[in-house]
């Protein structure tokens, strides 16, 4: 079986949707970390007329969850239907292979390992 890793960068209010919606989804774990960074309009605010020109960093949450290949597709549109807002700082989702799951307590591996 085959995983990816989901890296899920987005304002610091959505959380608890998206918490919500992944557990729906049969989402089984989920690592969470408060970050600082910006995008292509270097933290410019929607409405700010201009576009900083030094990058000015806020505050974001990044979500990583591992999930099997064969629900990519579904996760990805749900973590976007759930983030959508239309504005500036929606977020970001990075999506990038993983070969192996290994469970240190147990040594399981792969979908067992994620169980």
């Amino acid at each position: 079986m085959e995983f990816s890793r989901l890296e899920i960068i987005t304002d610091m209010g959505k959380l608890t949707g998206l918490k919500k919606a992944l557990s729906k989804a049969g989402v089984s774990g989920m690592t969470v970390a408060q970050v600082i960074g910006c995008g292509v309009e270097k933290g410019t605010q929607e409405y700010e007329p201009e576009t900083n020109e030094v990058m000015e960093l806020l505050p974001k949450q990044m979500v990583t969850v591992i999930v099997e290949n064969d629900s990519i597709e579904e996760i990805v549109e749900l973590v976007k239907k759930e983030l959508y807002t239309g504005h500036i700082g929606d977020g970001k989702i990075f999506v990038s292979p993983i070969s192996n799951v290994i469970r240190v307590r147990t040594g399981e591996e792969g979908m067992e390992a994620l169980g």
